[in-house]
């Protein structure tokens, strides 16, 4: 915990600072939600196809999504969700002729969640 997965279009791959965004995002999550630094694991998950409305063209998407035990209030799931959309937008390069749409969430993890760690 957290578990943190970005998924980003096809067009953004060149423009996108993946490692230096989780590099600053994971400090947020440590100041913000009482995470520690080593339990931050972060994923890019790149699409292929993004459709935005009735268009194909012309868009890009980034959705940041991070599972947290449950217990965080809904201020600090806000702030860490405005703080991840203020570093995805500070670490995309912008891309000529694509408006690109930034998100981010806090999902609350499931009683089920377990973990381990080989090596």
């Amino acid at each position: 915990m957290p578990q943190i997965t970005v998924d980003y279009s096809e067009p953004l791959a060149d423009s996108f600072d993946r490692r230096g965004l989780a590099l600053a995002l994971h400090p947020v999550l440590v100041e913000e939600a009482a995470a520690t630094l080593e339990a931050c694991k972060t994923r890019f998950v790149r699409t292929e196809t993004t459709v935005v409305g009735g268009d194909e063209d012309g868009h890009a998407v980034v959705h940041v999504l991070i599972g947290l035990l449950p217990g965080r209030t809904a201020e600090v799931k806000a702030r860490v969700t405005e703080e991840a959309v203020t570093l995805v937008r500070r670490h995309l390069k912008p891309v000529a002729g694509c408006v690109v749409h930034v998100s981010a969430e806090v999902r609350d993890l499931d009683a089920s969640y377990r973990k381990a760690t080989d090596g």
